[in-house]
């Protein structure tokens, strides 16, 4: 491609794309995206439509020459693609109300990355977006690959250990919510601020904080612990409980919102129990959003990113995918946190096993600041759940009923052996139509 930049879009009729294509305009001094091809899947295709209008839109009210290319032809996308980004949910929305509801039909914790329903999110994508990697290493070997699918360091972990590929990135907008709520928490700029993080996707801590690369950890944990509900760190897409003063202070790090699951377990099971109840399992809700969504997309007269998307969960993720790309194209430099191999990284834990750290990225790529040894009053459960994720990849790889009711008894939000037998059988059968390797 002369001159331009290409970027493929899996998963292009995503309600997240109008974040995505408004990122790029931003950012199209740095990064002159000459071609954005947004491709999906046939039965996606109204979606496509609709999203692909409201992308060029866009682009037009911008001024700018970027050709937005809607299509179905995943090959003819990622042929000569400089960045590739995925942002797939194999089964769509109904997969994901399956994967909340018939976990909580037997009392146990259903949510789309943790738990039961984060397994079997990653049993129907990881073979998948295998899939999609062998195909960009055929068209477009000196691609960038950004997977923004969930659950992202599953996903990551796979690529990293079943492929030969090396430029895959996976990322995620809770370090980033992370970044910003600490920032906020100190009263400092953003920028001035930076972050250690130990951990695996969805279940990282911060373990040092720095402002004006000044080491500022004991402050940080000492205002944190005090935090009220409003100022805890959240996700649009849980409910937020604040730590006890003597946990933050006890493991002298900031959990991410996540753990709300692992150590409010009790609160969050009731509250999502009730939610089972009325109709309102996260899923169901987005899937009301998602409809909201696409009506406001198919305005012929809006041509700009609508407020309303913010309301998703995912808030924030598209524009750290572009950040990311800018990064890489202009050799920036700058500190991001993604999900890389560990290569050393965090001592304690595999070194060609997926973490997320903070990174320098640059034009090769990102480059893990070492954190040392993995703080010994976080280790044991972060070694827990990478031993869950490896188990979970595994399974999703080879199929193997058994390690995958071994995985589930492995995560600490199943509450028995006799239980993980009942609701793996069960989301087996729901989901297998996407589920050939089990078969």
């Amino acid at each position: 491609m002369a001159g331009g930049i290409k970027i493929a879009t899996i998963g292009g009729g995503s309600s997240y794309t109008p974040e995505l294509v408004e990122g790029f305009i931003k950012r199209y001094e740095n990064l002159p995206v000459d071609e954005l091809w947004l491709v999906d899947i046939p039965e996606g295709q109204e979606k496509l439509d609709t999203v692909g209008a409201l992308a060029q839109r866009m682009v037009k009210r911008a001024g700018l020459p970027t050709k937005v290319i809607l299509t179905t032809d995943r090959r003819a996308a990622l042929d000569g693609a400089d960045f590739v980004t995925s942002q797939v949910r194999i089964g769509r929305l109904p997969a994901r109300v399956l994967d909340e509801r018939i976990p909580l039909s037997h009392g146990m914790l259903g949510q789309e990355t943790n738990g039961a329903g984060g397994m079997f999110k990653a049993f129907r994508t990881i073979p998948v977006i295998l899939d999609f990697v062998r195909e960009v290493q055929e068209l477009a070997p000196e691609a960038w690959m950004i997977n923004f699918s969930n659950p992202s360091g599953m996903i990551e972990e796979a690529i990293l250990n079943y492929t030969d590929f090396d430029r895959a990135i996976g990322l995620c907008n809770v370090p980033i919510n992370m970044h910003a709520g600490i920032a906020r928490v100190l009263d400092v700029d953003e920028s001035r601020l930076e972050l250690q993080l130990q951990g695996v996707n969805h279940f990282v801590f911060a373990t040092d904080v720095f402002v004006d690369g000044v080491s500022v950890i004991d402050e940080a944990v000492e205002k944190y612990a005090h935090v009220s509900e409003d100022e805890a760190l959240s996700m649009k897409n849980f409910m937020s409980i604040p730590f006890s003063p003597a946990f933050i202070r006890g493991i002298r790090a900031i959990p991410c919102p996540y753990h709300n699951y692992y150590f409010h377990t009790d609160e969050m099971l009731s509250e999502e129990l009730r939610e089972f109840e009325e109709g309102n399992v996260r899923g169901e809700v987005v899937s009301r959003l998602e409809d909201e969504l696409f009506e406001i997309y198919r305005d012929e007269t809006l041509d700009i990113k609508p407020g309303q998307l913010e309301q998703r969960g995912g808030a924030r993720y598209s524009d750290a995918a572009c950040n990311l790309i800018e990064s890489i194209h202009t050799n920036r430099g700058d500190i991001q946190y993604v999900d890389v191999r560990n290569n050393g990284c965090i001592e304690g834990l595999p070194s060609s096993s997926a973490v997320e750290v903070a990174c320098r990225i640059t034009a090769d790529g990102p480059k893990p600041l070492a954190t040392g040894e993995l703080k010994p009053r976080i280790a044991g459960y972060v070694q827990m759940m990478k031993g869950f994720e490896r188990m979970v990849v595994e399974a999703a790889i080879t199929g193997d009923r058994d390690l995958a009711v071994a995985a589930l008894e492995m995560n600490p939000l199943c509450p028995s052996d006799k239980l993980a037998n009942v609701v793996v059988d069960e989301l087996l059968e729901a989901h297998r139509r996407y589920l050939p390797q089990f078969a």
